[in-house]
């Protein structure tokens, strides 16, 4: 298998690339059964967080460059790159729109579409060894994977414009104070920190999660008036669930609140 799940306590599922997958992530054999159960994880009721993380010194690298050079010489390439972001492009979009809180463990190189991969998550944690990477310039390509979207809201436009054109390459340091992850940790604290934010940040209520993350993402590109129109709408919504009620009450009882996975459960 090209990875492996894990199960931690708090609804948390920890997801590890296999080496030859996190060195050669979009291959169809590696990234189609990874997608697969990425989706299944954000569908499972159990599951409020998903830690992904790699092998070895990659976290996760982009596309097969030999399978890349074969389609060039066979005239396929349009439909292999078409393939690959299209596989790609929904699971990100999916990532940022689902209730599951992802963590980005990241141990090693994160590099073209396995960069836009770690900017997808709610949150990078980032071992001492780890860097950022594009890489897509240097093969004459434009970038994927969502990075031209992620990466201007975390760094802002300028710098990310530095980092494409200058082929630049971010230490785990440099990723920290320009805003692209949110902490360094020694390489052996590494999954222990991922799976503590990820019990943290998994244990509110599914709207609460949801509805920020659509929010938030949202912020960005629409007027002011209908980002208040967006958040009146999923406000109302999310009053009239169990969980809100459950918030109310051990608000009022000075306790912890206990939410449900989802409101259907209840």
């Amino acid at each position: 298998m090209p990875f492996s799940v894990n199960r931690e306590e708090g609804g948390v599922a920890i997801v590890t690339l296999s080496h030859d997958a996190s060195r050669n992530t979009f291959n169809p054999a590696n990234f189609d059964p990874l997608v697969e159960a990425l989706e299944s994880l954000m569908e499972d009721p159990s599951c409020r967080s998903v830690v992904i993380t790699g092998s070895g010194s990659f976290f996760s690298a982009g596309g097969p460059i030999d399978e890349f050079a074969e389609a060039i010489d066979d005239g396929t390439i349009g439909q292999v790159t078409a393939e690959m972001t299209g596989t790609l492009h929904p699971l990100i979009l999916k990532i940022r729109g689902s209730e599951t809180i992802f963590i980005a463990a990241i141990n090693g190189a994160a590099a073209g579409g396995g960069l836009g991969l770690a900017l997808s998550a709610d949150y990078r944690v980032c071992s001492e060894k780890a860097k950022l990477a594009a890489a897509f310039f240097a093969l004459g390509l434009s970038p994927d994977g969502g990075t031209t979207w992620l990466l201007p809201r975390l760094v802002g436009v300028q710098e990310a414009k530095k980092f494409f054109f200058e082929n630049q390459v971010w230490s785990a340091g440099t990723s920290l104070e320009r805003g692209a992850v949110d902490e360094v940790v020694p390489h052996g604290e590494l999954i222990h920190r991922s799976v503590e934010i990820a019990k943290n940040w998994g244990k509110w209520s599914e709207n609460s999660r949801r509805s920020s993350k659509q929010l938030l993402d949202a912020s960005t590109s629409t007027f002011f008036e209908t980002q208040l129109e967006f958040e009146r709408a999923l406000m109302i919504a999310s009053s009239l669930t169990p969980d809100f009620a459950e918030g109310v009450s051990a608000f009022l009882e000075k306790r912890e609140p206990v939410f449900s996975k989802s409101d259907e459960e209840e």
